[in-house]
């Protein structure tokens, strides 16, 4: 069973392109960072906090990782107890149906590190954190009748991403967060089906 949900290959033509996408816009944001921005994407020109480049890393990973936990429990809460969150999973459950472990886990990298850079390493120092998280919502629109609530998720969490970012100078936390969200919640959204579970 594990190895075949690794190894399915229904939409190994759009994964990739998908995926290459998010590498070319990873190589947009560092080139537009490196341009519109003094010093690396994926370094804070000045964070909340100071502290020294080891120490940021840490607690940035750690308020990644912390961020991730909370938003991956949130996702099983409100799926588990609300309509409207059964009725956004299932909206985007079509996304991950016939992905593979290892298409998950290549789209959920590419896609942390894509969004990561524009969005944060280049967006939040010049907007700040709210409007910056404001356009990441607005950016994941979708059709459907839950397009303001996936809107509205994602800016709640492209505030907290923003949040890490801007507190420690650091994108690791971040990167490693949207990573992680994206990994835990795309197998989920694969494999559990609210409708035949209550059933």
């Amino acid at each position: 069973m594990a190895s075949r949900r690794w190894a399915r290959t229904g939409r190994t033509d759009a994964t990739l392109r998908v995926a290459s996408g998010y590498l070319v816009l990873a190589a947009l944001a560092i080139s537009l960072g490196l341009v519109l921005r003094d010093g690396w994407p994926w370094i804070h020109p000045s964070p909340w906090l100071s502290l020294r480049p080891l120490a940021a890393l840490l607690v940035s990973a750690a308020l990644g990782l912390t961020l991730a936990a909370g938003v991956v429990v949130m996702t099983r809460v409100a799926v588990a107890r609300f309509v409207w969150a059964r009725r956004l999973h299932a909206d985007l459950r079509p996304v991950a149906r016939e992905l593979s472990l290892g298409q998950i886990l290549l789209l959920a990298g590419l896609s942390s590190l894509g969004e990561e850079l524009l969005f944060r390493g280049l967006l939040t120092p010049l907007l700040g954190v709210l409007l910056s998280a404001l356009v990441f919502g607005l950016v994941h629109q979708m059709r459907g009748p839950s397009r303001w609530v996936w809107v509205g998720w994602a800016v709640g969490v492209g505030a907290g991403l923003g949040a890490i970012f801007a507190a420690t100078g650091s994108l690791v936390g971040p990167l490693l967060s949207h990573a992680v969200v994206n990994a835990v919640n795309l197998s989920y959204l694969r494999d559990h089906d609210p409708d035949h579970a209550e059933a």
